[in-house]
């Protein structure tokens, strides 16, 4: 099982690059991006994931615009991990850490794209999140987080978009290591609990200096797994700033688990260097993350799921003002404040288990 990546010094155990340390199922290794405008006109996502001990590779576009949410989605058997490229999506490496490429060629759902990305700032690796349950490593992951800016081509349903820098903007992430994916497990002694709990928080923020990257994981007695406040700067000889510990005072319109609409995100840093300050996030349009892409739980297709030998390529649709269907991780692009300077990025939330703070009924 030879790939063109075994010809780069980068083996980290002895054996090809096709096969990873650990035979955990769950082990994952994945691209993520988010593109927007900075308004509420439309979003994207993008994402593609390699799962070495499923043999799978797949990967989503989603686009909401309007009450539009549409994802088109491929999977097919891993060959080459050097290969990043699944159905008509396929992500190029220009310049590691800095510029890439992605393709969605064209297809049945009439969407398109040719589009590079390029950092604003050197990626910041994140705290490892790790989490163990019963003797079980449920999380053990690594991310690093960069924001950037677009240019290039959009096309959806005959509407064409003029990706420039100027104007597009969005997040992107690396993860890899061990989380739950692929066909449900039987749950055992895991029945009814839930491998993350209480509140996900990721407020990924570009200003114009600097970047801001927020990260909570709590738990409803205030425990937490992940947590971070980072001011980046676009200086790489300025070191990136930590702002202390977070404290988060969100407004939701609905306050019930799953299907929380945010009104403003609000998250101050008391400690932080030079003064308290408090980061304000006004959204612009909700997305639901898991609806249609495979981080959700749908039967059908989830991340690392096997849908056969051969390729496959599905285009979905949903309306986002059907409540009944869209819940869980929600992402939204936002414009932000942080005392006197002016940000655009996205707000994530995401209700795994009780947090009576903002979910109590």
């Amino acid at each position: 099982m030879l790939s063109k990546m075994d010809d780069y010094p980068i083996h980290q155990i002895s054996d090809v690059v096709r096969h990873v340390a650990t035979s955990d199922r769950n082990f994952y290794d994945r691209y993520y991006f988010n593109m927007h405008c900075g308004n509420e006109d439309i979003f994207v996502v993008i994402g593609m994931g390699q799962y070495p001990t499923l043999g799978v590779q797949d990967g989503f576009v989603l686009v909401r615009y309007g009450d539009e949410h549409e994802v088109v989605r491929a999977s097919q058997v891993i060959e080459d991990r050097a290969d990043i490229a699944v159905g008509p999506l396929r992500i190029e490496v220009l310049e590691g850490l800095q510029k890439l490429r992605i393709v969605l060629e064209k297809n049945d759902s009439g969407i398109e794209m040719d589009v590079i990305w390029e950092g604003e700032h050197y990626p910041f690796l994140e705290p490892r999140h790790y989490i163990r349950k019963q003797g079980r490593v449920l999380f053990d992951t690594m991310r690093f987080a960069q924001m950037g800016r677009w240019k290039g081509r959009l096309s959806v349903r005959g509407t064409h978009y003029e990706i420039t820098p100027d104007r597009w903007l969005g997040s992107r992430d690396r993860s890899w290591g061990i989380r739950p994916v692929g066909e449900a497990e039987p749950q055992g002694i895991h029945t009814g609990t839930p491998s993350m709990e209480g509140m996900w928080n990721y407020f990924p923020v570009l200003f114009e200096d600097y970047a801001l990257l927020y990260i909570v994981n709590e738990n409803n007695d205030g425990t937490r797994t992940n947590e971070e406040a980072m001011r980046v700067w676009k200086d790489p000889k300025r070191e990136p700033e930590w702002l202390g510990k977070p404290v988060h005072d969100h407004v939701f319109d609905h306050a019930a688990p799953l299907k929380a609409r945010i009104r403003e995100g609000v998250v101050r840093f008391p400690d932080a260097p030079g003064g308290p300050l408090e980061l304000r996030g006004t959204p612009h349009l909700q997305t639901y993350l898991t609806i249609g892409t495979g981080y959700g739980f749908e039967h059908d297709w989830r991340h690392g799921m096997f849908q056969g030998k051969d390729p496959v390529t599905q285009h979905v649709t949903y309306k986002a003002s059907d409540e009944d269907k869209m819940w869980g991780l929600i992402e939204t692009p936002a414009t932000f404040t942080l005392g006197n300077d002016k940000g655009a990025g996205m707000m994530e939330f995401a209700f795994f288990s009780d947090f009576d703070k903002y979910t109590k009924a």
